[in-house]
């Protein structure tokens, strides 16, 4: 699908830094399958569990824009690679490490790692595309993320079954992907700007556009997409393997029943849909669908039951994020567009990471209530996001 913009010539550069940011968007996924495993062998607090899940998000918020600021100043190869690197040695570590904190700080650095490969890598195809084309290509790579986050979960979920420990072993594809980078991609030297004075200017408008209402509200409903969407990455495997006794293999099917939902519904029907109804109602609709979903999943044990469900969800996100994102960048103007995103890309990793910081208290003293309290979160935004329709309105 790619031949409609991309040259020959270009064609394995572009794979490579596709391949290097599926990476970045499974990073949780990998070891989300087996996390009931890790909690009982390495017999960890179930009120910290799903933070080991969730921890590089964190460290990917933060290292993120300080990254991409060094790609622009020594180049973006000189910071993939390394983080490419970075990003087998901290992954594959997990596999060897007996304790919860050392752990925790493992995925800590994996996704300092992560950040610079997702600075890096999107800096690169920015500049090797331009307009239409770019905006093209991009789309491409999501819709290829969406069909990584189906195909990972089920791997990790494989290879978990024979050993907890090897679901670790497949963040050594980083090296692989460092290897080919390497040898495919090339960079030109960059001009330093003489003009500080616009670089400033630029830095005003950017700040003052960052406090505009409808940039606020979407950042806010990123936060709270990404996450509800952790609700059911982290604390589902963990409530089927009780109720069903789902093994790792089972809750990465599940996992992936929510991205083939997602999928299907980012790539034929999210963007249509929005013209049709409007994008505050989409957006509402899908938070309505996510709420639905959660609310059902203490009530069933039939396994078709829980695909459909999961499908549901992942359907109603499918929804949600495209346009969050694509209301974001129609409301922004071009010379802040990038950086706007980038915030809200760390909105929405921080809200994957505050998701088990704030809920860990809830499933170890409730349990099955955070469903509910999720399917809650996801109605009140609904709300929110309707009594901002006249700000988000094209």
């Amino acid at each position: 699908m790619f031949h409609i913009a991309a040259s020959h010539k270009q064609m394995p550069k572009l794979l490579v830094l596709v391949g290097a940011g599926c990476l970045t968007s499974v990073t949780g996924g990998v070891v989300s399958p087996v996390l009931p495993e890790i909690v009982e062998r390495l017999q960890v607090d179930p009120l910290w569990a799903g933070i080991l899940v969730s921890m590089h998000c964190l460290t990917i918020a933060m290292f993120a824009p300080a990254l991409g600021i060094l790609a622009d100043r020594i180049g973006k190869l000189k910071v993939l690679i390394p983080s490419l690197i970075c990003y087998s040695v901290f992954g594959v570590s997990g596999a060897f490490i007996p304790g919860f904190f050392p752990l925790l700080l493992s995925r800590a650095l994996l996704g300092g790692a992560s950040g610079g490969i997702a600075a890096a890598s999107i800096g690169i195809i920015s500049n090797m595309y331009e307009g239409d084309e770019r905006s093209r290509i991009l789309g491409y790579a999501s819709s290829i993320f969406a069909i990584t986050g189906i195909f990972f979960p089920l791997l990790g979920g494989w290879v978990g079954a024979i050993n907890w420990q090897y679901a670790f072993c497949l963040y050594g594809l980083g090296l692989v992907v460092a290897f080919f980078a390497a040898l495919l991609l090339h960079e030109q030297p960059r001009r330093k700007s003489k003009s500080g004075g616009i670089l400033s200017k630029q830095k005003e408008r950017l700040l003052e556009t960052l406090q505009t209402c409808s940039n606020i509200t979407l950042f806010l409903a990123l936060g709270l997409t990404s996450a509800i969407f952790y609700i059911v990455i982290i604390y589902a495997p963990l409530h089927f393997k009780d109720t069903i006794g789902a093994d790792t293999f089972m809750n990465g099917m599940i996992l992936a029943s929510r991205a083939i939902g997602a999928a299907i519904i980012s790539a034929v029907g999210a963007s249509q849909l929005a013209k049709n109804l409007g994008a505050a109602q989409a957006i509402s609709l899908g938070f309505l669908l996510m709420a639905v979903s959660l609310m059902t999943i203490p009530h069933i044990e039939q396994i078709q039951l829980i695909f459909a469900t999961a499908v549901i969800f992942g359907i109603g996100f499918g929804i949600v994020m495209p346009n969050l994102y694509n209301a974001l960048a129609q409301k922004n103007p071009p010379e802040v567009r990038s950086s706007v995103l980038a915030v809200g890309n760390g909105a929405s990793y921080l809200g994957q990471f505050l998701s088990p910081v704030f809920l860990g208290v809830v499933w170890k003293y409730g349990g099955m209530n955070v469903f509910y309290v999720g399917a809650a979160v996801s109605i009140l935004t609904a709300i929110l996001t309707l009594k901002q329709e006249k700000a988000l309105r094209n």
